[in-house]
C-alpha cells in the first residue's frame, strides 16, 4: 500500500503545480481541429464525387460520432480497456491499487490506464506513449489530465474522440480508417467477431496476426453470455485474412482526374477538406456511365479509352469532366480531357470561319472536292477523303458539313498554315509548333490538342466567336469574354454543322448527329484511326467526347459515326430531355437571301452571307475552255490534210520533276498508292506506257504505282517503247530490309 500512497501523495503534488492545470481542450475544438488523410471533391450542390488520399504519412477517415460507431465495437472496446469507464472519474482507483500490488509482488494484472487516461496521452503530445513507455511522471500526468476531461467532458465524448484518435495498426488512426481499410465497411458495420479484432490491436497494434487473435478471442468471450460458444479457431483464420486486407483505395469516386488538378492548385500546407467544383453530379455519373457502356459495345475493335467534357456555354462551367475509362483502361491515371492528340476533322470549322471572316469564301462557295498533289518542302502533299472518294466542285456548306477533307486542304491553301495557327491561338488553342511547321495539314489536325481547348474552343462558337476560360470552382462574378472570331462568321459555321441535309453526303439525312433539337456538331478522326472526336454546342451546353487509346495505338473500324459521336447525342438528348434548345439568333447585319448553283451542282437554297459577299448564283465558268476547244475542232476541220501529221507529243502531267514522297508507315501500303497522270498530245491513250525504271506499270493516261523507297525514273512511252516523257522522283520512307524486292504491282 505504500506504492499507492506515494502515487497518490505524487498526484497531489504535479495538481498544485502550473503544467497540471494547462488548458485542458475542449470537445469542439478536438473534433474541429480533426485533419483527415483524405480529400473530398463535392459537386456544385455539395453532393461527394470524389475522395483522394493526400497525406501519405498517416491513413484517417472522416470524424466518426458515437452513434455510427456499432453497439459491438463500443462494447468491445470498454470491456477490453475500461471496464469501469462508466463508473470513475477519470482514474481507476482500484485498478492502480492492483497494479501497484502486483508490482509489489511481481505478479501480472491488467493495465490501471483508463480509456480517458489513454485520450489525455492522445491529446497532450508531452504525454504520448515513447519507445520505453511512459515515464512515472507521464502517468501521473494522465491521471491529472483524465480527471479534468471527466469534469469538463461527457462520458461519450471521451469515448467519440477516444475511437477517433486512437492508432490501430500501422498507418490507420481512428475508427473509420480501420473499418474501411481492414473489413471494407463503414463504422456502423461492424459485428462482434470484427469489434473483437479491432478491439485487440488497440493494445498491440503490429502484433502478430496469432497474438491478434488470442486476444481478440479473449475479448469475444467476454462479450458474449457464457452459454454462447466462441469458435477461437474461425477466428484465427478471420483475423489473418482481416490483417493482410487492405480494401480502402486511395482514391474512389467518379470524377478523379478533375479531383486531382483542383487539389494540386491548393497550397502545399492547406488542411484537407471538402472541395467543391462546378460539376453536376447528374451529368458526371450519366458521362461515366454512357463512355464505359459506349466503349463495352465497341468491345473487338481494340479501343479501351475515352473522354468527356460538358460545359455551360454562358458561364463556362464545368459540368462534366471524365478523364477515362476506369477499370477499363490500362492507363485510367491518364487524363484523356488535357492529354494532347491529333484532333482530325474538328479543326475544320475554324478554318471556314476564317475564310469566311476574311471574305475569302461564303458558304455558298464551290469548291473543287478532286485529286490534289500539293508540293511541300517536305515532299508531294496528297490529301484524301475518309472515303477516298472524290464528290467534285461542292459548296462550303456541303465541304464543311460533309467533313470532306481536299476542300478544306484548299481552303487552307488560301488561309495559310500560319495564319490558321494564329487564329487557333485566338481560340484558346495553343500548338507546339507555328503553322509552317504542320503546314497544309493543319487543316486536317495534324497538330496535337486537348479535349479541353478543343471544347472551350466550340464554346467560343456557341458564344458567337467570344472566349472566356473555362470554370471548375463555383464563382459568382461575370465571365469575361475576349472576341476571338467574327460573330457572323461563327454563326454561319453553327448554321452549317447544324444542317442534316448539308451533312447527308457522308453521313445520312438520320444519322446519329441528328437531333430533335437545334445543336451543331462536328466529328473527327485522325491519322490511321488512332483518335475519334465529336464536339458540338446547343443553345445552352457545349459537349465534347474522345474515343481512343492512351497508349497511341489504332482503333479497328471505329468512325466517327460509331466511336465518338453516340456519346455525344447520348448526353445532348438527356441534357436537353426537359430543357429546350432553340436555334441561335443571327448578328443584325447578316443577309439571308436565295441561291442557286449552275449546271445543277446543288440544289437552290437560302443561304446566309457576311455583308457584301451576298451573290444569287453560283457556277464554274467553263465558258473559256469551250471556246478554246471549239476552236481547236474548227481548225481541224478546215486544215488541209497536209498538215494533219502535226504532232504533239504527250507529257506527264503528275508528278512533277524532282517531287519527294514520304512514306507514313502508319497507314496501310495499299493506301499509299501514286498516281500518275499525263496528257496524250496527239497520240491516243491507248498508245501510252508507264515505267518506272526497267518496268512496265500500266497503260493510259493514267496508272497508279506502289511506292518503293528510293530514287527512281518515271517514263511515258508509245506503243513502240520510244520515251515520250520522263519525271525524277525519290521516294523516302522505312529502312528496307536487305534483299527486300519491289511488291509485286
Amino acid at each position: 500500500m505504500r506504492h499507492f500512497a506515494r502515487s497518490a501523495a505524487l498526484i497531489i503534488t504535479l495538481a498544485a503545480t502550473p503544467a497540471a492545470w494547462a488548458d485542458v481542450p475542449r470537445f469542439a475544438d478536438v473534433q474541429r481541429g480533426w485533419q483527415s488523410s483524405e480529400s473530398w471533391l463535392l459537386d456544385r450542390q455539395g453532393a461527394p464525387l470524389q475522395r483522394l488520399r493526400t497525406d501519405d504519412s498517416v491513413r484517417r477517415g472522416v470524424w466518426t460520432r458515437l452513434q455510427d460507431v456499432s453497439p459491438a465495437l463500443r462494447q468491445a472496446m470498454v470491456l477490453s480497456e475500461d471496464k469501469r469507464f462508466y463508473e470513475h472519474s477519470g482514474v481507476d482507483w482500484r485498478a492502480v491499487s492492483a497494479a501497484a500490488w502486483g508490482n509489489l509482488w511481481n505478479t501480472r494484472t491488467r493495465g490501471a490506464s483508463t480509456l480517458t487516461m489513454q485520450l489525455a496521452g492522445l491529446l497532450d503530445d508531452d504525454l504520448r506513449l515513447g519507445a520505453g513507455g511512459r515515464t512515472l511522471r507521464q502517468k501521473m500526468g494522465q491521471a491529472v489530465m483524465a480527471t479534468r476531461l471527466e469534469s469538463g467532458w461527457r462520458k461519450d465524448q471521451i469515448l467519440e474522440t477516444y475511437l477517433n484518435l486512437v492508432p490501430f495498426r500501422g498507418e490507420l488512426v481512428g475508427i473509420d480508417a480501420l473499418s474501411r481499410t481492414l473489413f471494407n465497411k463503414a463504422p456502423h458495420g461492424l459485428q462482434d467477431t470484427e469489434a473483437a479484432i479491432a478491439a485487440a490491436l488497440v493494445r498491440a497494434p503490429n502484433a502478430a496476426p496469432t497474438r491478434v487473435a488470442e486476444r481478440a478471442c479473449g475479448v469475444l468471450k467476454t462479450m458474449r453470455s457464457p452459454q454462447t460458444a466462441t469458435d477461437c479457431v474461425a477466428l484465427d483464420m478471420q483475423t489473418a485474412l482481416v490483417l493482410a486486407r487492405r480494401a480502402w483505395m486511395p482514391s474512389e469516386g467518379v470524377a478523379p482526374h478533375l479531383a486531382r488538378r483542383l487539389l494540386a492548385q491548393q497550397p502545399a500546407d492547406t488542411p484537407a477538406r471538402p472541395l467543391r467544383s462546378t460539376l453536376d453530379a447528374r451529368w458526371q455519373r450519366l458521362a461515366v456511365q454512357t463512355l464505359r457502356q459506349h466503349l463495352r459495345e465497341l468491345d473487338g475493335r481494340h479501343v479501351e479509352d475515352g473522354a468527356v467534357l460538358v460545359l455551360d456555354n454562358a458561364s463556362g462551367e464545368v459540368l462534366a469532366w471524365v478523364g477515362s475509362s476506369g477499370d477499363l483502361s490500362q492507363a485510367a491515371e491518364v487524363d484523356g480531357v488535357t492529354a494532347l492528340r491529333q484532333p482530325g476533322s474538328t479543326l475544320k470549322p475554324f478554318l471556314y470561319a476564317q475564310a469566311l471572316a476574311e471574305r475569302r469564301i461564303t458558304a455558298a462557295s464551290l469548291l473543287d472536292d478532286s485529286p490534289a498533289h500539293l508540293q511541300t518542302a517536305s515532299g508531294l502533299y496528297i490529301p484524301q477523303n475518309y472515303d477516298r472518294q472524290f464528290k467534285g466542285w461542292v459548296s462550303v456548306r456541303t465541304a464543311l458539313a460533309a467533313s470532306l477533307n481536299v476542300p478544306a486542304v484548299r481552303t487552307g491553301v488560301m488561309v495559310s498554315p500560319d495564319a490558321f495557327a494564329r487564329q487557333l491561338e485566338r481560340l484558346g488553342i495553343d500548338l507546339k509548333e507555328g503553322g509552317d511547321y504542320y503546314g497544309y495539314s493543319l487543316a486536317l489536325g495534324s497538330a496535337e490538342v486537348s479535349l479541353l481547348d478543343l471544347t472551350n474552343a466550340y464554346r467560343a462558337l456557341a458564344n458567337g466567336g467570344r472566349l472566356s476560360a473555362v470554370r471548375y470552382t463555383p464563382d459568382h462574378t461575370s465571365p469575361v469574354f475576349t472576341p476571338a472570331l467574327d460573330a457572323g462568321a461563327a454563326f454561319i459555321v453553327g448554321d452549317i454543322l447544324s444542317d442534316r441535309n448539308a451533312r447527308a453526303r457522308t453521313f445520312g439525312t438520320d444519322s446519329i448527329l441528328a437531333t430533335r433539337f437545334w445543336a451543331a456538331v462536328k466529328t473527327g478522326t485522325s491519322k490511321d484511326m488512332r483518335d475519334n472526336w465529336a464536339v458540338g454546342w446547343s443553345a445552352r451546353y457545349t459537349v465534347g467526347v474522345w474515343i481512343g487509346n492512351a497508349s497511341g495505338e489504332a482503333m479497328w473500324d471505329v468512325s466517327g459515326t460509331s466511336g465518338a459521336a453516340p456519346v455525344w447525342a447520348t448526353l445532348m438528348r438527356a441534357l436537353h430531355a426537359d430543357t429546350p434548345s432553340p436555334a441561335p439568333r443571327p448578328p443584325a447585319a447578316l443577309v439571308h437571301t436565295a441561291v442557286r448553283f449552275g449546271n445543277h451542282l446543288e440544289a437552290a437554297r437560302q443561304e446566309w452571307f457576311l455583308p457584301g459577299t451576298a451573290q444569287a448564283i453560283f457556277a464554274i465558268d467553263s465558258r473559256a475552255s469551250d471556246a478554246n476547244h471549239a476552236s481547236v475542232k474548227s481548225q481541224n476541220r478546215s486544215q488541209p490534210a497536209a498538215h494533219a501529221s502535226t504532232a504533239v507529243p504527250p507529257r506527264i502531267t503528275s508528278p512533277q520533276d524532282g517531287t519527294i514522297l514520304a512514306l507514313d508507315p502508319d497507314i496501310p501500303p495499299t493506301r499509299q498508292r501514286l498516281s500518275l497522270q499525263a496528257d496524250a498530245g496527239s497520240l491516243s491513250a491507248n498508245q501510252l506506257r508507264w515505267w518506272i525504271g526497267t518496268r512496265p506499270i500500266g497503260r493510259g493516261l493514267s496508272a497508279q504505282w506502289l511506292p518503293w523507297p528510293g530514287r527512281h525514273v518515271v517514263q511515258l512511252r508509245d506503243a513502240r517503247g520510244a520515251v515520250q516523257d520522263e519525271r525524277r522522283i525519290e521516294v523516302r520512307g522505312a529502312a528496307v530490309k536487305p534483299g527486300a524486292k519491289p511488291p509485286a504491282l
